[in-house]
């Protein structure tokens, strides 16, 4: 079965509901966490009530393989086997590899020189072919020699509509889980994710509010929300590097603008110790993106959202010891 949104808006609900249908085994549905803490009631209120969407129990780690799978499946037979190529400093590459193993393509991926070793591996893991660059710069270069050579498909790491109906599959999934949810924090990086999951959200559930949070030092979607058009990020200083894109682009601006009520951010330090809390009061290992949900409820929405059933996507796990 195969589905492609009918419009460049957001994707409708049946959309997303035949996406769900056909993805079927090759994601699994995640599960919600019902965070119930003395020490997280002292920081939020013990009256807010906080779940979890436990998106880092997904294939390859996050929430990335929704996307890429439901990409690759609208590839026609010619361009299936001649495989795709992806630029990524982990997540998304290791998506790409995954879905290409799954859907029986190749995957050749660049990945900066920088990336996290275990993500690298996790790629190879996957059987793709991993090219390493020097910056970011030359991997989007080195992909578009790897189309134009090899007739690869590129598949974009967070924009255009079957991205963001691949994440709006997760907005739904949580919004079906916990119908009665009343606020929604969701990471950005590109912002594909949100983008996805504020518009199946705002459909779902429509007094639901939803909040996107940035790092301080990777902030390209606040800039363009503030400039009214996407624009290019400034110096990137982030711990949170799955969170760290180069630019926003309009696709996923576009929904981001129409869905998200605001969008937040949080510094290092502010990550670092939401990481320590979803350790020590859910024991669950995320990466500096998985945190930044939880550190958005713990500091510039902590009011906000006091006494409220709170949703937080728990995107990813790939960090390494």
């Amino acid at each position: 079965m195969s589905v492609t949104p009918s419009h460049s808006g957001a994707p409708s609900l049946d959309e997303v509901r035949a996406a769900c249908a056909a993805l079927g085994d090759l994601v699994r549905v995640t599960p919600v966490h019902p965070w119930q803490d003395p020490e997280l009631d002292g920081l939020v209120g013990p009256d807010t009530r906080v779940s979890l969407k436990l998106e880092l129990f997904q294939h390859s780690g996050t929430f990335k393989a929704r996307g890429a799978l439901t990409v690759m499946r609208h590839l026609d037979p010619e361009a299936m086997a001649k495989g795709v190529t992806a630029v990524s400093a982990g997540n998304h590459a290791a998506a790409v590899a995954y879905a290409a193993t799954r859907l029986g393509t190749s995957a050749k991926v660049v990945m900066p020189k920088t990336a996290n070793p275990a993500r690298v591996a996790l790629c190879k893991r996957y059987g793709a072919e991993v090219v390493l660059v020097d910056h970011v710069g030359e991997a989007f270069a080195t992909a578009e020699r790897i189309e134009r050579e090899e007739g690869r498909t590129f598949v974009h790491p967070f924009e255009g509509p079957l991205v963001a109906l691949g994440t709006a599959t997760l907005g739904l999934e949580f919004a079906t889980q916990v119908p009665d949810l009343e606020a929604v924090i969701v990471p950005i990086g590109g912002g594909g994710l949100a983008a996805g999951v504020s518009s199946a959200i705002k459909q779902a559930l429509p007094n639901c509010a939803v909040y996107g949070v940035e790092p301080v030092g990777a902030d390209s979607m606040s800039r363009s929300l503030a400039a009214g058009e996407p624009v290019k990020a400034g110096p990137i200083t982030t711990i949170a590097d799955s969170l760290a894109p180069p630019y926003s682009l309009p696709y996923s601006f576009g929904l981001c603008q129409q869905f998200l009520d605001e969008v937040v951010t949080v510094d290092d330090d502010a990550i670092c110790r939401a990481l320590y809390q979803l350790f020590r009061g859910a024991k669950l290992a995320v990466e500096p993106a998985g945190a930044a949900a939880t550190a958005a409820l713990l500091g510039p929405l902590k009011d906000r959202l006091r006494g409220k059933k709170v949703g937080l996507i728990v995107c990813g796990a790939n960090v390494d010891p």
